[in-house]
């Protein structure tokens, strides 16, 4: 047995080019989704259920994609296929979004929008567990950080920019506004070039040569649970009755129809158990959901923090443009010219939490090194905490982009830290259908999210877009306690 080879900097950079394209494309999505969406007439109550084909997306492709490429060995390598793919499909939905002429036209490309975004983004995060030794791996996912941060900085400001030289930023009703289309057309360009540099600028480890590294296997630390046979009848059937039961109890008290999404994930997740008895443990169902029930601690205890963190993410990112809009600009009618002049600083504002996000991955290590990744990473999500809560207190939009600095930190903590946690729990036969999994903590919270939030809003927020901002702020505080439970790194190393 052998270490993998240190790579230099330049190599770990080419390896993680590709995520600035990747974010480019995520970016555009985040920050021009629910825009698009209402300029065809949704009403503000309705766009978290069109965001729901966003995390259902890659609820349902990244573990597949994981498991594929673990099993992929080609001249192109094994994740870098994927990559080439995914990078196609998402030039293509890029170009397709900003023309829906319809309202279900662009929930529909939202969704294969999403889908194509993860084909390239789950091989990447196995990516970089292939190609580094557990040593390099933070320095990996910070470069990702890095890049993520700079491509949504550029996606994000666009609109802004093109607006100010001029180019026409509204339009007439029913009709996206220049400014959007012509900054998707952008990131459908940067989105196809990094990715392809990505690929012809790197090289893979075939599975012979992964399995004779030292770190093949992990740590006897990171033991998997024993889960001894088939999914239990019991369990099957505890699932599809608590399913049941909730979507009963939201027909009864006649609840928002959203809410039934998780009536449907609890089911959904009883029938997954159910088929996966019935299939031979061979089948690529059966494998997935063996592996789901036998994951490392590590990555059961950073479950809760996932969920935690994402669901304040996605609340920002559905309902900023709504609070901003309403609460700095005075108007919440998405064809007035206040209302889009809102939109626009909404995206300045994003590509500035973004920017100092990339500026953040290059503070992080040194936070590491005197606090440790548990306290770090606290410490990161609650300064993202007080960003979202000080929003909802700060009158003039400018001083808004201090409370950016914050949600900056978060954003670039929650792409590195939890990955720099679990980097070293997985084995490399399994390196991509585990991040598969991992992402499962990624997307329950989007859903969850997706579904609650507009009942949330009108029967316990006021109907006030800006107190869910604030929800999203306490939820980031209660990640960061759950991050006390995760075993700190000197523990599982």
């Amino acid at each position: 047995m052998k270490s993998k080879p240190q790579l230099s900097f330049w190599q770990i950079w080419n390896m993680c080019f590709g995520f600035l394209g990747i974010q480019f494309g995520f970016a555009l999505q985040n920050a021009n989704a629910s825009r698009i969406f209402e300029t065809l007439g949704a009403s503000m109550e309705a766009v978290p259920g069109l965001w729901i084909a966003a995390p259902l997306t890659g609820l349902l492709v990244q573990p597949v994609i994981g498991y594929l490429s673990d099993r992929t060995w080609t001249r192109w390598g094994r994740r870098r296929p994927f990559f080439m793919i995914g990078a196609v499909l998402t030039t293509l939905a890029l170009l397709v979004m900003p023309n829906s002429p319809t309202l279900w036209i662009a929930a529909g490309t939202l969704w294969v929008l999403d889908a194509s975004i993860n084909v390239s983004m789950e091989p990447f995060r196995a990516f970089v567990g292939d190609q580094l030794s557990p040593r390099q791996r933070p320095s990996g996912y910070a470069m990702q950080s890095f890049f993520i941060g700079v491509g949504a900085i550029v996606a994000s400001f666009l609109p802004y920019l093109l607006a100010h030289f001029g180019v026409a930023n509204t339009a007439a009703p029913g009709q996206v506004p220049d400014t959007v289309r012509y900054a998707f057309y952008f990131g459908a360009a940067v989105l196809l070039a990094a990715i392809t540099w990505t690929v012809v600028s790197t090289r893979e480890y075939s599975p012979a040569e992964l399995a004779g590294f030292d770190d093949a296997e992990p740590s006897p630390l990171h033991a998997a649970a024993p889960v001894i046979g088939p999914p239990r009848a019991s369990h099957i059937l505890g699932w599809l009755g608590l399913g049941v039961l909730l979507a009963a109890l939201i027909a009864w008290r006649q609840g928002d129809r959203m809410l039934y999404v998780l009536a449907g994930l609890c089911a959904a997740y009883g029938l997954l158990l159910g088929v996966a008895r019935m299939l031979p443990g061979t089948h690529m169902l059966a494998t997935i959901v063996g592996d789901l029930r036998t994951m490392p601690t590590t990555m059961r205890r950073l479950a809760w923090v996932q969920f935690f963190s994402w669901f304040a993410l996605f609340a920002m990112w559905i309902y900023t443009t709504a609070a901003v809009a309403g609460t700095h600009f005075g108007s919440t009618d998405p064809q007035s010219a206040a209302y889009n002049e809102g939109a626009n600083w909404v995206g300045v504002l994003f590509g500035a939490y973004n920017g100092f996000a990339a500026l953040a991955a290059l503070v992080i290590p040194l936070m590491v090194r005197v606090m440790g990744l548990r306290w770090s990473h606290l410490v990161n999500l609650w300064l993202g905490g007080l960003g979202l809560v000080s929003l909802m207190f700060i009158s003039d939009p400018t001083w808004l982009l201090l409370s950016m600095v914050g949600v900056g930190f978060a954003w670039a903590s929650i792409l590195s830290l939890p990955y720099a946690l679990l980097s070293d729990s997985v084995p490399s036969t399994k390196m991509g259908v585990y991040m598969g999994i991992f992402n499962f903590f990624i997307v329950i919270p989007q859903l969850v999210a997706a579904s609650a939030l507009g009942f949330a809003l009108r029967s316990w927020l006021g109907g006030v877009p800006m107190h869910v901002l604030v929800l999203g702020g306490c939820s980031l505080f209660v990640a960061g306690l759950c991050v006390l439970r995760v075993p700190s790194q000197p523990e599982v190393v």
